[in-house]
């Protein structure tokens, strides 16, 4: 039992020990922080539980005020954008007050950088926030966008591009090496605007703004991070109309080819005619066509393999950079899987445990493991207990669930479709003709392999040490004269159980190995 005043770690009353209040390595993300950003189409808040690897959103609303709407013709920020802006602060003011936030960051980008009276409309926004406002610089911006990227993307390597209203920055990126952003002035309502609504003028706009573009000289072969909201909608209708197995934005890949083919169509014919365009927001759908024009130019004069959108931007950019160098070294994936294990799992430290059992288990027998893949193992162990709680019948299908839908960053969706297919394995056995048809559209036969394995191997270690932490060590499984086996020291020798030996059989039978258990 518990000690008085202490909190006890779920399964406390088996003999386990109390745990911390946070997972080990995690910095104390202290009060909640908001982000205000004062966009040229919204403004949003989002409240964060804190700065952290892996920041996590409480609140996330945005008001569409359209605040770049004829700044390019006019010069000045419209009085009824100015009101719904303000009023939309005052409403987000409240609402953080209520959730008792420490820390207000406010941010503003184009339609405000040009405008006469942005410097007016900032210095109210400044007095409702009751915080200073940073107004972006186009470097700033794109430097934040890619620091999104960097934090959200394992090894990133390509350009950035962050479409908003009121402008477009690109920037370099390679793993966490981030070039100096250009800026341009081709955000949707801007383009709107100077083109008088001619999608054959903006074209014209497009081509010779980006044509001798140095960011896109050096795409070539590489990746394009499209990060925005109109970029995001495109990306959502393209999902949507493919019947894609996924719905999760971040991380979602679209070859150049067929992202050129679809951004021509959008930008081609009226958006109501599009199939499934209900999944886009009628404040939005004007903005599709030229959202899809500037990435197809994009595409046409930087030649990338393939479009990968972003979930993250410069808010997530901000809290990235707001780290200290441990926090930024840390793996984004592996931080949200912790944590996530330690507030759903029996024993966390267990996750630890089998992470460290697996490792020595996969060197044993020497599978050619990326270092990707190796992250995704990991992060798989920690989350392998999630679903403890549920029915035995339906572990296996929330677990999927929840993995392949979890807000994490630092994972493609073939990593998405490995972790919860090994979790699946580990509850409902190996037979994959079980496991959800449409995750494992998304899987190769390697992952679905690796997948298998890793949630037979789990079979075995959760039948080896019911979930408490300090038992796997004590047991490991590794190849001995080419026989896969399990050495079961004297004082565990009665879990040799033929249950045990039969998930041991199948596990060897997946990586074609004799097995045997061992007393030590």
């Amino acid at each position: 039992m518990a000690k008085s005043g202490q909190k006890a770690e779920p399964g406390a009353a088996l003999g386990r020990a109390d745990r911390p209040l946070l997972p080990p390595g995690r910095l104390p993300c202290g009060p909640p922080v908001a982000i205000v950003d004062i966009g040229s189409n919204s403004v949003r808040l989002v409240v964060y539980e804190g700065i952290s690897r892996s920041p996590t959103a409480l609140f996330n609303e945005k008001e569409l005020c359209a605040l770049g709407r004829s700044v390019a013709v006019t010069g000045k920020l419209a009085d009824e954008s100015v009101a719904k802006a303000i009023s939309a602060l005052k409403r987000f003011r409240t609402l953080a007050d209520g959730m008792k936030v420490g820390k207000v960051y406010v941010l503003a980008t184009a339609a405000a950088r040009d405008a006469e009276n942005g410097p007016a409309f900032l210095q109210e926004a400044e007095r409702i926030c009751g915080a200073p406002v940073e107004l972006l610089s186009g470097k700033r911006e794109a430097h934040l966008s890619a620091m999104g990227v960097v934090s959200g993307f394992f090894r990133p390597d390509g350009v950035t591009g962050d479409l908003g209203g009121g402008s477009l920055e690109l920037v370099d990126v390679a793993k966490k090496r981030i070039a100096a952003g250009v800026t341009y002035p081709l955000g949707g309502i801007r383009l709107q605007d100077v083109s008088d609504r001619s999608i054959k003028k903006a074209d014209r706009i497009v081509r010779d703004e980006l044509e001798n573009s140095a960011p896109l000289e050096r795409l070539k072969g590489r990746t394009f991070y499209a990060v925005g909201g109109t970029w995001r909608a495109l990306a959502h209708l393209h999902m949507v109309q493919k019947h894609y197995a996924l719905h999760v934005l971040h991380g979602y890949t679209i070859p150049a080819k067929e992202a050129l083919e679809f951004c021509r169509l959008v930008r081609r014919v009226d958006p109501d005619t599009l199939p499934a365009i209900g999944v886009v927001s009628s404040d939005r759908r004007p903005l599709l066509a030229y959202g899809a024009l500037v990435l197809e130019h994009i595409i046409r004069i930087g030649k990338p393999t393939e479009v990968v959108m972003s979930g993250l931007g410069v808010r997530e950019g901000l809290l990235y950079e707001l780290l200290d160098d441990e926090g930024r070294r840390e793996d984004g994936l592996i931080s949200s899987a912790r944590d996530l294990g330690w507030l759903r799992s029996r024993a966390p430290r267990h996750g630890d445990d089998l992470l460290e059992w697996t490792d020595r288990l996969f060197r044993s027998v020497d599978l050619d493991e990326t270092a990707e893949e190796r992250r995704w193992r990991h992060a798989a162990c920690h989350l392998s207990d999630l679903a403890w709680r549920a029915h035995p019948d339906y572990r296996g299908e929330q677990a999927l669930d929840v993995i392949a839908h979890a807000a994490f960053t630092g994972v493609d969706h073939p990593g998405r479709a490995f972790m919860s297919l090994a979790i699946f394995y580990r509850h409902m056995g190996l037979l994959d003709d079980e496991a959800s048809p449409r995750i494992r559209e998304i899987a190769s036969t390697r992952i679905l392999d690796r997948a298998r394995t890793l949630g037979g191997a789990m079979r075995v270690a959760f039948l080896v040490s019911a979930a408490v932490p300090g038992m796997l060590p004590r047991a490991p499984l590794v190849m001995k004269r080419d026989v896969l086996t399990l050495k079961l020291p004297s004082e565990l020798g009665d879990l040799a159980s033929d249950k045990l030996r039969n998930r041991l059989n199948k596990l060897g039978k997946l990586l074609g190995k004799q097995t045997a258990i061992e007393a030590i």
